[in-house]
């Protein structure tokens, strides 16, 4: 597989050979959705919490007397059917939310949505990716030269410069080969990789 080359200037100045394993592969979208679904879920840090009847504020009293009222039966005001009352099945903090994905079903994933950004023409590969100084205005102009908006940059190790110069760009986003995720893959109109970054895909994941 021939990966597009891009200069400073966002024109096209050649092509990178790698590996068909990884930048080649069909597309498997009940696989793709699987993964994330399952990243997002893993995400989740479960803070809800509701109370159950018996933590409720409420009294023990008996609202009205089980017979002629004319009105349904009731013992407690905590009955999870009353207005203010508790729930029958409440979220509590310690709630699980995650997923498992084995570990070749996340490898084929990712290969997978790296393969349908390549035929899409959502990613290209550049020679390295550097900032002078930690500028976001710099940046942003470096960006832009580039002739891309919204754009996630992968790079085998993160200069300080460029996360200082980028982290306050909204539609930019800076990561390390190793951290790279589904959802950040698809998220961003465009995928820009170093060519260090690309090696180093290939070395961990085929």
């Amino acid at each position: 597989m021939e990966l597009k080359v891009i200069d400073a200037k966002g024109q096209v100045s050649g092509s990178l050979a790698a590996s068909d394993a990884l930048f080649a592969r069909e597309y498997n979208e009940s696989l793709v959705h699987q993964l994330v679904t399952a990243f997002l879920a893993n995400a989740r840090s479960g803070n809800r919490a509701q109370k159950t009847r018996a933590e409720v504020n409420h009294s023990t009293k008996k609202p009205w007397r089980q017979k002629g009222t004319g009105r349904a039966r009731s013992g407690m005001t905590s009955s999870p059917l009353w207005r203010k009352g508790g729930r029958a099945f409440p979220n509590k903090p310690d709630e699980n939310f995650t997923q498992k994905v084995n570990r070749k079903m996340y490898r084929a994933g990712m290969a997978t949505i790296l393969s349908q950004l390549v035929r899409d023409e959502r990613l290209f590969v550049i020679e390295t990716l550097n900032a002078q100084t930690p500028k976001t205005k710099e940046f942003a102009e470096q960006v832009k030269n580039l002739g891309l908006e919204q754009v996630l940059f992968v790079t085998k190790q993160l200069d300080e410069n460029v996360y200082l110069a980028s982290r306050n760009l909204p539609n930019v986003l800076v990561l390390e080969a190793q951290q790279i995720d589904p959802y950040s893959l698809l998220r961003y109109k465009k995928v820009v990789i170093t060519k260090e970054a690309v090696a180093q895909l290939e070395e961990q994941w085929v």
